[in-house]
Parts: C-alpha cells; structure tokens; sequence
C-alpha cells in the first residue's frame, strides 16, 4: 500500500503568483538569503491522513521550522513561516522564500506577511517539482530514511517518528556537501570562521 504522494495544492490563481526569482540557483553562501517550503501528505492508519510544511534554509539544509497536521491549512504554512521569520529577522541579507504556486502561497495573508516583513517571495513554475529540488530532495530522504518497508502506523506515531527525524537531520546526519558536518554543526562552524 502506498504510504505517501505528491501533495498537491495547486487550485489555479487564487491570489498572487510570484515570479521565480531562485530560477534554479539554489546555493547560497551565507545563512537565510534563500529558503524553500513545500507541504507533503502521509497516510496513516485509520485513512488518516499527515500533513508537513517544513521551511529549510539553503544554506545548509537546516529545516528552520516546521509544522504537523491533519488537514492542509492556512495555519499548516503560516505557523512555520511566524517560526521561520523570528529566526532571519536579524539576517545580513534580504531573504527570498520559495515555494510552488500552491494556494497556500498565493494567499493573501501569506504575500502580506512576507511583504511586512521585507521577504521577497518566489515561485516555481507550474507543476516544476525541479524548480523546489533542495525540498523534494529532502522529502525522499525524509520518506526513505524514515520508514522504508515500513507499516502504516497512526497519526500520532508518525508525527512523532517525523520529529525526530528532523531533529535527526538537522543535528546528526551528516552531508558530504558540508564537509562532512551536519546542517547545524555547518552553520555553527561557518559562523565561527567568519566571527
């Protein structure tokens, strides 16, 4: 049985599509110039369904923050953006956020809360999952690592087992990328260097 899809929330322009300011041009040398989010679905046991809305910082990886759900809502995205924006509010450089065209992110209160805040907001072209590869990447090793071969299991044991996944990922799974560190031990050390 298949355990996870595709999530897809695109509903046709129901509000602001921006232009696609990454354009494929994912690598960034200092911490939160560029971000990507996209929101992923899970089965669960009981035809239950899981939710996730991760934010992840190109720079290294790092999943800033995130959200868990049973239903794809407004509150899915905008959680994690709140989340997302304390921790780049003091940020060198402006941020870009990137996403596909999703209704989320074409919502009002979503464009709002960028342009309050001075985040330039980019998008993917339509039905381009290799326009947000840094998150796809993510998702299939989150999916792979996670629970391959796995059963189904409720929604409570899988938002758990993604959890720790994440503190898992950010803290200890190491990246050949980042000089064999982790997304945070790359960021610490970077910091370092340039202190």
């Amino acid at each position: 049985m298949e355990k996870t899809r595709k999530y897809s929330s695109y509903k046709g322009t129901v509000g602001k599509v921006a232009k696609n300011l990454i354009n494929r041009r994912f690598y960034s040398n200092v911490p939160h110039q560029k971000l990507t989010t996209d929101i992923t679905e899970f089965k669960c046991t009981n035809g239950e369904k899981l939710y996730l809305n991760p934010i992840m910082d190109m720079f290294n990886g790092e999943i800033l923050s995130h959200e868990i759900a049973k239903h794809p809502s407004l509150e899915l995205v905008m959680k994690p953006l709140g989340k997302a924006l304390e921790i780049v509010k003091e940020s060198k450089y402006r941020t870009t956020i990137h996403s596909d065209q999703g209704w989320h992110y074409q919502h009002r209160k979503w464009v709002k809360t960028l342009k309050k805040n001075k985040v330039f907001q980019s998008m993917s072209r339509k039905g381009n999952c290799l326009d947000n590869s840094p998150m796809e990447n993510f998702f299939g090793l989150l999916k792979q690592e996670m629970y391959h071969g796995e059963a189904l299991c409720s929604f409570e044991e899988l938002k758990s087992k993604i959890e720790r996944y994440i503190d898992y990922y950010n803290n200890k799974r190491i990246k050949q990328k980042l000089a064999g560190m982790s997304p945070v031990q790359y960021r610490i050390h970077t910091s370092q260097l340039a202190a």
